[in-house]
């Protein structure tokens, strides 16, 4: 391993790292653009996953109590999740995934540059379990279909008035979740070789690390800010895959 290869693993799991602890999710948007410097793609993928899940289980701990208080609303968009990942793998045959990239991306830009540049967030008080199932399905399917699952939750739940802890009591466990299936999707298909297992045991240290630093600026964060915070990485989420999903 040349010191080309060690600085783009560092900086990329530092920069995932630090994303995943702030906002519990984003590892693969913010890594990626390093890892794929230095591996192919599915490599990268690989390592991105285990990265994100042991980075996430970090940030599942700070908000234990909030999922323990309302595990129902976690599974309203959960359990659709699991329904519509093999769904999504399903439909592959059948739709582009880099047209359906390139639409989510503009989807994203459009909410999210939008209500960056407002004075006001959008506020939605009242329960919806039917739209949280279908949020939960869809981003399943997405996630089936283009690694995905994690936009429509993101964009949902920054609607919601909900305190921080409980917006992250969806969002981390959610994400996790569907990382790990990923992630043993991915070991059936041979993508764990000594090499990609290599690359993930050296980016772990840093990943970790810059979690613990994103942790302690999210639990600085104010509930109005952290809203905020996910609308502008719903923006700055959006103009990564464009970019990846035109250049790639």
């Amino acid at each position: 391993m040349n010191d080309v290869t060690l600085f783009y693993l560092v900086l990329g799991s530092a920069a995932g790292g630090f994303i995943n602890g702030l906002a519990g999710f984003g590892t693969a948007l913010f890594a990626l653009g390093f890892f794929l410097n230095i591996m192919p793609p599915v490599q990268a993928v690989a390592v991105v996953v285990l990265l994100a899940v042991v980075s996430g289980l970090q940030g599942l701990w700070i908000v234990r109590t909030a999922i323990a208080e309302n595990p129902v609303r976690l599974m309203r968009f959960l359990v659709p999740a699991l329904i519509g990942i093999p769904l999504g793998v399903a439909m592959l045959t059948y739709i582009d995934a880099q047209t359906l990239k390139l639409t989510i991306a503009i989807f994203l830009l459009v909410y999210g540059g939008y209500f960056t540049l407002r004075s006001t967030l959008p506020t939605i008080e009242r329960r919806t379990p039917v739209i949280d199932m279908l949020v939960g399905f869809s981003g399943g399917i997405l996630g089936g279909m283009a690694s995905l699952s994690g936009a429509l939750p993101t964009m949902w739940c920054s609607m919601r008035t909900w305190p921080k802890a409980e917006t992250r009591a969806v969002l981390q466990p959610y994400n996790v979740i569907v990382l790990v299936l990923t992630s043993a999707m991915l070991a059936w298909k041979g993508a764990y070789s000594n090499q990609t297992l290599l690359y993930f045991l050296v980016a772990l240290p840093s990943t970790m690390i810059f979690a613990q630093i994103g942790i302690a600026v999210f639990k600085r964060l104010k509930d109005h800010q952290f809203r905020r915070l996910l609308i502008i990485l719903t923006f700055v989420g959006g103009l990564i895959l464009l970019l990846r999903t035109v250049i790639g």
